[in-house]
């Protein structure tokens, strides 16, 4: 939905008002440089005291949705994709297990301002259950604590999705990124300590037997909210079935508002920077715009006067019979371009974040995939 303030906008000044975010990996404080070709990274380098070349960090912003490789943490791939494109600041929305591929939203630059709206939306998750062995970690990397031979059919299982449908409880892994007493719980879990984790309410959208492969393994689909641990919910269906079962093999399809056709596979992501890199294409083509992440949320469109003051930080009176009468969050543009995120409220337009989009964006292209 996109609603007006007035019958013209421009093009408003740049300028950020906004904090950097929490857990961002940034250069910028030790790299300022003046703006630069967008298509390919600077050719200045500078030379390192142990004689190998260090690229300068430039401005990049925008969404690289990378279909994760099994084998790589989430955090190794923010670093790769940060250092093909040379950017000053990267984050993903949301840790994708080593075990696990498909789908890790990565933000660079000022998309980080973003992610918490991602990281909010729904997941979609392939996963394939190994039944008879429960393991400690709950997929193929742990060892095993519980057999049986039991193997359930597939009418047994279908008749048991319906209790873990919906808003549930659900105890996380042992090995999970949850903190106890200020310390991971799969650093302690290492350690050899069982850890007592609390039953936390998420919610499961959907969840659906796919394919029995044979008596020993099941594929199924879900779909669920923010907090939700899928390696969890094999672990409770084999507890309940009696035959136990663990995680073999997982694909995440769907974050939020990125699903698989916006995924681009590392191998092919390394061949459009090298493209680039020799002038034969632009790495905009890879980027999906920093609004992409706000599909969501109502725009609002402003005057050159309104953005002015909201670039200053400075709330905007709603008047006139063009002003919505809604309230909550929306996110402002101006001359089609985005501007910042703000709260509407009392008859105010309120900023909240201030983007500063100068440097290398989304092409035309990938922004016209979304409209």
């Amino acid at each position: 939905m996109i609603v007006t303030t007035a019958n013209s906008v421009i093009e408003p000044e740049i300028g950020d008002s906004a904090a950097p975010e929490k857990n961002i990996s940034s250069d910028a404080n030790r790299d300022a440089h003046s703006p630069r070709d967008e298509n390919r990274p600077r050719s200045g380098k500078q030379p390192r005291p142990n004689n190998q070349m260090r690229r300068d960090k430039r401005d990049v912003h925008g969404w690289v949705i990378l279909d994760k490789p099994i084998g790589m943490t989430s955090t190794q791939a923010v670093a790769v994709v940060k250092r093909l494109f040379t950017a000053k600041r990267a984050g993903h929305a949301g840790t994708l297990d080593p075990l696990a591929s498909g789908g890790l939203p990565i933000a660079l630059g000022e998309a980080t301002k973003t992610v918490p709206f991602v990281m909010d939306g729904r997941k979609r998750y392939r996963f394939t259950v190994a039944w008879g062995e429960e393991r400690d970690t709950d997929d193929t990397e742990g060892r095993p604590t519980q057999t049986s031979d039991l193997r359930p059919t597939a009418e047994e299982i279908r008749a048991l999705l319906p209790r873990f449908t919906g808003v549930i409880e659900q105890i996380p892994p042992q090995y999970s990124a949850i903190k106890v007493q200020g310390e991971r719980a799969y650093d302690l879990a290492r350690d050899g300590e069982t850890v007592d984790l609390k039953p936390r309410p998420v919610e499961i959208h959907h969840l659906s037997l796919v394919e029995q492969l044979d008596s020993s393994h099941s594929v199924f689909e879900a779909e669920c909210g923010k907090g939700t641990y899928v390696r969890a919910l094999a672990r409770d269906i084999g507890r309940i079935l009696g035959c136990f079962g663990h995680i073999c093999a997982l694909r995440r399809t769907l974050v939020g508002p990125f699903g698989e056709k916006d995924m681009i596979p590392l191998e092919q992501l390394e061949a459009l920077c090298d493209r680039a890199a020799s002038g034969e294409g632009s790495l905009a083509d890879a980027l999906l715009p920093v609004e992409t992440a706000l599909d969501d949320i109502p725009a609002l469109a402003v005057t050159r006067a309104d953005a002015a003051r909201l670039h200053r930080g400075q709330a905007v009176l709603l008047r006139g019979r063009d002003a919505p009468n809604s309230s909550g969050t929306v996110y402002v543009t101006v001359a089609g371009r985005l501007l910042a995120l703000a709260e509407i409220g009392n008859g105010e337009l309120i900023p909240k974040r201030v983007f500063n989009l100068t440097g290398l964006t989304a092409s035309s292209a990938r922004s016209n995939e979304r409209v």
